[in-house]
């Protein structure tokens, strides 16, 4: 029988053949997922008998000839010996190998040929920049320009992170690269995923196959890695992501069974979500920290199968099984494994806590340390080298831990007789290690990119990647599809996140209906007079500025989608042009129902030109001028590489849009300095538009105010003249449409001309976002780094010589968290100090009959399922289960931190319900760690102490008691650092000890919940944390901690445990017994036993969820289990006992430890610090002030005091409004950032108030806004040419201040609702636009609707604002017209010009100013004497009114604060109890 029988066979008897029905029928496919995998990989390593046996191989060929046809050199067939080699692969009982191996028929068959290359390093140095370049500077020491060029001139000191690495992972290897965090792994998987971005120096040399590294780099989409981020669109669903993933990789050549693209796809993805057994989850949203989704692990999961949808050659995975529980971890290896024998893969993983039974399914180990390497080679030569040396690997121990322990002096064990002799550094082992064979042998292999082999496997994987490529791609494209099937799968993509969002995208609509009814109703019926100019004008301009506004947050999306077009472009998805293609595919659209909308009530209300040519020109234009701004709008947020750059840079560009669009300041009197902002502004092309497409053709009567003399006495006379209205002739009372706009220098004959030149200009900006958008890089290597604020640099001394990898480097006996537990300790706290520091607790905590249903689309979803247990003083109990069990929801229904759902059952501390301190006095530690990252460790873990001790506690002792846990979890080193965020700051183990340590200094009285507080560390530091909780129990706590893999030695601290199963059923609650015998036998005696020397964690997840589970249902046999009826007589027994007695821990009956005052001050003070250190923040306020403050003073340079110049103090004053849109971009994520960190910990630990917070976030701007007020006052008053008395500008200066006060409200309250800041974002310009729309400036009071005249006029906080200033600047100022400003016209009968206007000049012109009263013909009138009597038109009769303004603008500053108050009340949920 020949060996492919053979494998058919083992196929098929073993698994019930494919996957996919029928025996071997369709199974994922594809000119490979992988490359063909063709026959030589298969039988290459069909025939590794063992583990290096290299040599023994096939001479199987096939492929294409030189000459293009397919031939197949004679098979080798084996003896039948052959047929009883050992299997194939240490993954062959993996459920999905028959899929696996039948793939690799099809390809073989097929003649494809494969995708080898392997990957082969030497003298790998990597360099990073040294920490101590990170100090935080602060608000005031950024200006220490000194410090500054001292530094500068310095540069940044370089550290080493990987130091001459070596080796050599062949075509059909894995390699498993063990090291604590920091010591390298992800520097060195990013080397061999060929992603160099962010280090500053790589030196030695890394071949791929046979290409250089340079060479590589075009085939980016087949070396790929997988980080330990999860970037995902969180409003997509798996199944939408998995699409997009395989889309994107479907080869030109498929497969002869499949006829249609679709095939592939949807074959190959249904593979992949069952390889990682979550095809349940293909309609569940990703979601994220915010938006509800898929649980952690199975987010994890959709991360792997996306990697894999890259149908690489090479993989590296960092970390990947980080939140995955063992048997889910297993099974991924396995996956990892199967894939790589059988497709010829190329895969180097780094894990932490990787179990034996995942350390045995790699053939190689690389081992680091501090980013040296200390041992290479076979996987099982790794330990016999560590053991010669005389570490001892204890019994059942996991061998991964054990590898990366020996260089830590409080975790190695050395065996006797070798305590003098063995090595203590990782320089020691490494020189040992160089005098192995092992080396010998493995450098024989650094030779691998000359050889024949693999000159031959790069030959064939390039002619395989152009074979797979489509024909219209590029020669040197390392893409697979042709371009517009990416554009067709990323436009589909935007649409599904577009609906994935739909709240957002119905409020935009109805929010751009809502503004079209109400601008439509403020410029209601214009008159067709020169009474209405001014309003259609404002109209139309109106139209144009609600478009822009929208496109504003065009900046926010920008960033929000960025980390995972990165990641995209790294798998080599698309090309950028794709996406930015596909954003405006799905723009148009979304536009086009926008601006019809808008259009077709705005139009028809206001009376515009009643024409079907007129209203489809207006629409139009709406439309090209809306694509054209949104295209401005993503091109300035493709640009920058920073949010607050492009929204310093959006703000400003924008009020630069507005200012000189044409409207504000006409063409004619810009100031040549600024008058090619005009030339470049798509606003100013769209204005004129709209204005000839109205004007032209019209005839227009001068009426009222333009019309000298006017009034009954007059309405017959020929003696009369426009004035005040561009373009007509002095002496005529009327004017065509025409000579109107040529008083603009407006022409209707540039119509179509400005129509192309908007097209222009939109293809100008998407072309300058493509080429932004290719040039996007990932974010630069996590090189983890610790930040030290400027402040306290002095503290810190320590780390400026230390590094960035390598923050774990070795104390002399301590390490991290390491030594807490190491009695030779020489800290300064001895260990009995510690433990009479620790608090003890006496309560016992029970829940019984636990059940918790959510309302979803689909109807109600039972989470738990009458799940019960109890918790005692001095028990360190684990909640396990696999992902999706609903081990979390159990944690946050138990410490009663759920808003959503119906709990019912018994919750019970001594038997009786929970206190209103409840929640602070129990402690728990979250699986995400969420901090404050502006705050040093010592501070954030002060700020818990002393806000969740009781009151009665001085604040010595609360303070001393942090010292107390700083010494416990060993953070000595880095109490006085930045928490920072990930990459600054920070790692993901000290974080979680931070995470910790922020719930311990709490001193929680009655329990402390743990969720996977080992997730992400590595089996050192996820052992030290568990002694640690276990030092705890010791002391009396009542511990309860979820865990998703732990080895069987962190497994044995534990006393009970409850195994939940998917639904939150329980399959198990008791105690473990020793050696984990209690649980052994009741999994035994029911017909699932233990093996000899597997891990009972691992095993029992394996029966509950995975392959051992036999199809049972484990929930039903508890149930039915004399156990289960013990647990029930003594949950009622302890509840009864602990009822009757007096209750462990007293209730103050206060809700929150401290009282308001006290929260507030802490709040506060923690707010203004970190404020106070984050300059971008800062800085981007002052620049935006400044920056608008000089742009509107140099545009409306010294201003004089004509008629038209009246118009311009009014504008350059209405234009002080528009700072505050950049600024409240700016200002909302912030706060949205603190309000999830408060709502998400902190509120929930009930730390402090609702009331404190808000109290502390707008306390803390108030400095700043002050500094503002004057940053915009001093550059632009006296620009402008303002009246410079002391009493006018001061007065002005004051209400200025206040402004700043009110926008800073307004923005606050938006987000103190908002769900997130785009939707913050969204709303922005409803509510700016209705105030700019109704302040009196836009449509002169007199001519607002009534409907609005008397309420939402008077309810304008910006109507206050410009009344008030215009007062105190104008109010008493000599108005001078210009020659062509007067009217002129002659007298009837030889009249002096004061006999024949005497009616005229005591009715409606008494506020007129008549230049020559005694002459008989020319009269000259010029509309005004006064600025007074300007002001009388809108509305400002007196000089009283500004001083009465400014007072009510004080009243709203206040009362826009007291709404921030108002709406986070409202935000603010009570949490669900049981009911």
């Amino acid at each position: 029988m020949s060996t492919r029988d053979s494998w058919r066979n083992s196929g098929g008897s073993g698994h019930g053949g494919s996957r996919y029905g029928g025996s071997g029928g369709a199974s994922f496919g594809g000119t490979s997922a992988w490359g063909a995998g063709g026959g030589n990989t298969i039988f290459r390593v069909l025939s590794r008998a063992s583990e290096y046996q290299p040599n023994r191989r096939s001479i199987i060929r096939s492929g294409f000839s030189d000459n293009g046809i397919h031939e197949e050199d004679n098979l080798s067939l084996y003896s039948e010996d052959d047929v009883n080699l050992p299997p194939i692969s240490k993954a062959e009982d993996w459920a999905l190998m028959p899929d696996v191996k039948n793939y690799a028929e099809r390809g073989e068959k097929d003649h494809l040929k494969s995708k080898k290359l392997g990957v082969t390093w030497k003298n790998l140095t990597v360099k990073g920049v040294g920490a101590d370049a990170a100090f935080n500077e602060n608000v005031l020491s950024q200006f220490n320009v000194p410090q500054n060029i001292k530094e500068s001139r310095q540069g940044p000191p370089l550290n080493t992170i990987l130091e001459d690495s070596h080796g050599c992972v062949k075509p059909g290897e894995m390699l498993l690269v063990l090291g604590r965090p920091g010591s390298g792994c992800t520097s060195l998987l990013k080397m061999l995923a060929n992603r160099r971005n962010g280090y500053a120096e790589v030196n030695g040399d890394v071949h791929f196959g046979a290409m250089t590294a340079k060479e590589a780099e075009k085939y980016r989409g087949q070396i790929v890695m997988n980080t330990e981020e999860e970037l995902f669109f969180p409003t997509l669903t798996v199944g939408q992501t998995m699409d997009f993933a395989t889309r994107m990789n479907v080869p030109y050549h498929k497969f002869s069974d499949q006829h249609s693209d679709k095939d592939f796809q949807v074959e190959y993805r249904d593979f992949l979500l069952k390889s990682m057994g979550i095809t349940h989850t293909s309609d569940t949203k990703i979601g994220n920290e915010f938006v509800r989704g898929v649980s952690g692990g199975e987010r994890k999961r959709v991360s792997i199968i996306e990697t894999l949808a890259a149908r690489g050659s090479v993989f590296c995975w960092d970390n990947s099984t980080r939140g995955l529980d063992a048997n889910t971890a297993l099974q991924y290896c396995k996956a990892i494994r199967a894939m790589t024998d059988v497709v010829g893969l190329t895969s180097i993983v780094s894990l932490y806590q990787a179990g034996n039974g995942i350390y045995e399914l790699f053939d190689k180990v690389l081992v680091l340390d501090q980013g040296k390497e200390i041992y290479y080679g076979p996987q099982k030569e790794a330990r016999p080298f560590m053991e010669e040396l005389g570490f001892v690997c204890g019994e059942g121990a996991n061998v991964a831990d054990y590898l990366t322990g020996v260089t830590v002096p409080t975790e190695r064990r050395i065996r006797s007789g070798y305590e003098s002799s063995f090595p203590r550094t990782a320089d020691e082992i490494r020189a040992d290690y160089a005098r192995t064979d092992t080396k010998a042998a493995m450098e024989k292999e650094y030779a691998y990119p000359q050889s024949e082999e693999a000159k031959t496997n790069t030959k064939e994987f390039k002619e395989s990647v152009s074979y797979e490529k489509d024909k219209t791609l590029p020669k040197n494209s390392p893409l697979t599809v042709s371009f517009p099937k990416q554009v067709a799968a990323c436009v589909s993509r935007q649409y599904q996140i577009l609906w994935g969002d739909k709240p957002t995208f119905i409020i935009k609509q109805l929010a751009t209906l809502l503004q079209a009814l109400i601008v439509g109703s403020l410029f209601y019926k214009a008159s067709k007079e020169s009474s209405g100019l001014f309003s259609k004008s404002g109209a139309m301009f109106f139209a144009l500025l609600y478009q822009a506004l929208m496109a504003l947050s065009e900046v926010t999306d920008s960033f929000a989608g960025r980390p995972v077009l990165a990641k995209h472009k790294a798998f080599a998805f698309f090309h950028p042009a794709a996406f930015c293609i596909a954003q405006i595919a799905a723009d148009i659209p979304v536009l086009l129902v926008q601006v019809t909308q808008f259009s077709l009530v705005l139009y028809f209300m206001v009376a515009l030109k009643a024409s079907a040519a007129a209203f489809f020109t207006f629409w139009a234009t709406l439309f090209a001028t809306a694509m054209c701004i949104t295209a401005v709008m993503r091109a300035i947020g493709a640009v920058f590489s920073t949010f607050d750059g492009a929204t310093k840079l959006s703000g400003f560009w924008f009020s630069a849009l507005v200012i000189y669009s044409g409207y504000f300041i006409p063409k004619t009197q810009m100031h040549p300095w600024f008058v090619w902002i005009y030339w470049i502004d798509p606003l100013a092309y769209g204005f004129e538009m709209l204005m000839s497409n109205e004007f032209h053709g019209q005839i227009i009567q001068c009426e009222n105010n333009n019309l000298i003399p006017n009034g009954p006495t007059y309405v017959n006379s020929p003696f009369k003249s426009c004035a005040g209205v561009p373009g007509a002739i002095q002496g005529a009372t009327s004017l065509s449409g025409d000579q109107y706009l040529q008083g603009y220098s407006y022409s209707h004959s540039h119509l179509w001309r400005n129509f192309g030149i908007l097209w222009a200009w939109w293809a100008f900006f998407v072309f300058v976002t493509i080429v932004a958008t290719s040039h996007w890089k990932e974010m630069a290597g996590k090189s983890g780094f610790l930040v030290i604020p400027r402040e306290n640099a002095k503290k810190n001394i320590q780390h400026l010589t230390r590094d960035e990898e390598s923050q774990v480097k070795e104390k002399p006996a301590s390490r991290g968290a390491a030594t807490l537990y190491d009695s030779s300790r020489s800290s300064s706290m001895d260990e009995k100090t510690i433990d009479n520091q620790l608090i003890s607790n006496t309560s016992v905590f029970t829940w019984k009959d636990l059940t918790y249903t959510v309302r979803t689309p689909s109807g109600d979803r039972v989470l738990l399922d009458k799940v019960q247990g109890w918790v005692k003083p001095g028990m360190l109990g684990a909640l396990m289960g696999s992902s999706g069990a609903g081990k979390t929801t159990l944690l946050d229904v138990l410490a009663q931190r759920k808003t959503e759902g119906t709990i019912n059952g018994s919750i019970l501390v001594d038997g009786r319900p929970l206190s209103v301190s409840f929640q602070r006095s129990a402690g728990y530690c979250e699986q995400l760690d969420i901090h404050e990252p502006t705050a040093t460790v010592r501070e954030a873990l002060d700020f818990s102490a002393l806000l969740r001790q009781s009151r009665d506690t001085p604040r010595e002792e609360k303070l001393k008691y942090v010292d107390t846990i700083i010494n416990l979890l060993e953070m000595q080193d880095i109490e006085h650092t930045l928490v920072g965020r990930t990459g600054a700051g920070l790692s993901v183990e000290q974080r979680k000890r931070l995470t910790i340590g922020v719930e311990l200094v709490a001193k929680p009285s009655i329990l402390i919940f743990l969720d996977e507080p080992t997730s992400g560390l590595d089996g050192q530091a996820a052992f030290n944390t568990l002694r640690f909780l276990r030092k705890l129990a010791a002391v009396g706590q009542a511990v309860l901690v979820t865990i998703h893999q732990p080895s069987a030695l962190l497994f044995k601290e534990f006393d009970t445990l409850l195994l939940l199963a998917r639904g939150g059923k329980t399959v198990y609650f008791g105690d473990i017994g020793e050696e984990a015998s209690t649980l052994k036998n009741y999994f035994a005696r029911n017909g699932a036993p233990c093996p000899h020397g597997a891990n009972p964690a691992e095993h029992m997840i394996d029966v509950v969820s995975g392959a051992a589970s036999q199809d049972r249902d484990w929930n039903q046999i508890w149930l039915e289990s004399p156990e289960h009826k013990g647990v029930c007589q003594e949950v009622d027994r302890i509840i009864k006992e602990a009822a009757s007695r007096p209750p462990g821990t007293s209730d103050d009956g206060y809700e929150f430890a401290m009282p308001l005052w006290e929260q507030t001050k802490l709040v506060t003070h923690r707010m203004n610090v970190a404020l106070y250190r984050n300059t971008d923040y800062i800085n981007n306020k002052f620049a935006l002030h400044v920056g608008s403050a000089l742009f509107n003073g140099f545009t409306f340079w010294k201003i004089g005091n004509s008629v038209q110049d009246l118009q311009l103090k009014l504008f350059t004053i209405f234009n002080f409004i528009f700072v505050a849109p950049g600024v409240i971009a700016q200002l909302q994520p912030l706060f949205i950032d603190r309000r999830d960190i408060y709502e998400f910990r902190e509120k929930k630990s009930k730390m402090y108030s609702w009331v404190a917070f808000v109290t502390g976030l707008i306390v803390s701007e108030f400095p700043y806004l002050c500094i503002c007020a004057v940053l915009y006052f001093a550059p632009w008053y006296y620009t402008v040419g303002f009246p410079t008395d002391s009493n006018k500008s001061g007065a002005v200066f004051f209400v200025m201040l206040f402004y700043e006060f009110i926008y800073t409200g307004i923005g606050q309250f938006v987000a103190a609702y908002a769900p997130n800041a785009v939707f913050a974002s969204l709303v922005n310009p409803a509510i700016i636009t209705i105030l700019v729309s109704f302040c009196g400036v836009l449509v002169p009071y007199a001519q607002i609707q009534e409907f609005w005249r008397y309420w939402i006029y008077y309810l304008n906080p910006f109507n206050y604002l410009v009344s008030s200033i215009l007062a105190f600047t104008t109010f008493d100022v000599k108005v001078v017209c210009k020659p062509h400003e007067f009217a002129l016209f002659d007298t009837p009968n030889n009249q002096t010009c004061r006999e024949y206007l005497a009616p005229y000049l005591k009715g409606l012109g008494s506020r007129t100013n008549l230049i020559n009263p005694d002459a008989t013909s020319g009269c000259r009138v010029c509309q005004y004497r006064l600025g007074s009597d300007y002001l009388s038109t809108l509305n400002i009769g007196d000089y009283i009114v500004g001083w009465r303004d400014a007072a009510i603008v004080v009243i709203f500053a206040i009362s826009s604060y007291a709404m921030v108050y108002a709406f986070m009340k409202l935000r603010t949920k009570a949490t669900k109890r049981a009911e």
